[in-house]
C-alpha cells in the first residue's frame, strides 16, 4: 500500500498518518527527514544533495526522488509507505511516477484532506491563543501570518497535486473539517478499496 497524503498544512495528516503508521506498520516517510538522514550517512544522493545545500541551493527533484527510492528499498518500506509533503509539484509527481514505474512499483492511492481554509486560518489563530494562556511559547507554524504565508504556498504550487491523481483515477477527497476519529474511519474506507485489489 503505497500512499500520498495530500492536503494543506494544518489539515491533520500528520495526526491521521501517525495512526495508518500504527495500524497498518507502514512507515510515514517525510521527505526532509530522509534528506537529513541521507546527508548524515553520505550516501551516494546524500552528498549530491549535501553539495547543493552547503552552495545554498534548493534540492533538486531528482536528488529528492533519488533519496525516497533508497529510502523505500529498506524493509520497513517492503509493504508500503505513506509519503506526506511529497509531491509539492506535478513535476515531481511525474518523477515519483517515473521511478516507482522503473522498480515495478506504483502509488496505489493519493488521499486529500479538504479543509476550509478560512477555518483552518481560524484553528491555527484558536491554537495559538490557548499556547498563551497556558503560558508556552506559541510554535512557530502557528503563528497566524507564516501560517497564511505557508497555505498560501500551498495553495500556489501543491494544490495543483490532486488534479494530477485525479486524472489517473487515484485521488479519494476526504472531508478533513470532521472529528478526528471520523476522519480515520472515512480513510480506512477509502483504503478499502485498495486492500481489496490487491
Amino acid at each position: 500500500m503505497r500512499l500520498v497524503f495530500l492536503g494543506p498544512p494544518g489539515a491533520g495528516k500528520g495526526t491521521q498518518a501517525k495512526r495508518l503508521v500504527e495500524k497498518h506498520g507502514i512507515p510515514q516517510l517525510s521527505t526532509g527527514d530522509m534528506l537529513r538522514a541521507a546527508v548524515a550517512a553520505g550516501t551516494p544522493v546524500g552528498l549530491k544533495a549535501r553539495a547543493v545545500m552547503e552552495a545554498g541551493g534548493l534540492v533538486s527533484d531528482d536528488i529528492v526522488v533519488g533519496i525516497i527510492v533508497d529510502r523505500i528499498e529498506e524493509p520497513d518500506a517492503r509493504n508500503g509507505f505513506i509519503l506526506d509533503g511529497f509531491p509539492r509539484t506535478v513535476a515531481q509527481a511525474e518523477a515519483l511516477d517515473t521511478a516507482l514505474e522503473a522498480k515495478g512499483q506504483k502509488v496505489d492511492l493519493a488521499l486529500e484532506l479538504k479543509v476550509d481554509h478560512a477555518k483552518l486560518v481560524d484553528r491555527i489563530i484558536n491554537r495559538a491563543e490557548e499556547s498563551r494562556a497556558r503560558g508556552e511559547e506559541v510554535r512557530k507554524d502557528d503563528d497566524p501570518e507564516v501560517f497564511k504565508t505557508r497555505l498560501a504556498a500551498y495553495v500556489r504550487d501543491t494544490a495543483v497535486v490532486a488534479p494530477y491523481y485525479k486524472a489517473r483515477g487515484l485521488l479519494i477527497e476526504v472531508d478533513g473539517q470532521q472529528p478526528i476519529d471520523a476522519v480515520s474511519e472515512a480513510i480506512e474506507k477509502a483504503l478499502s478499496t485498495v486492500l481489496t485489489k490487491d
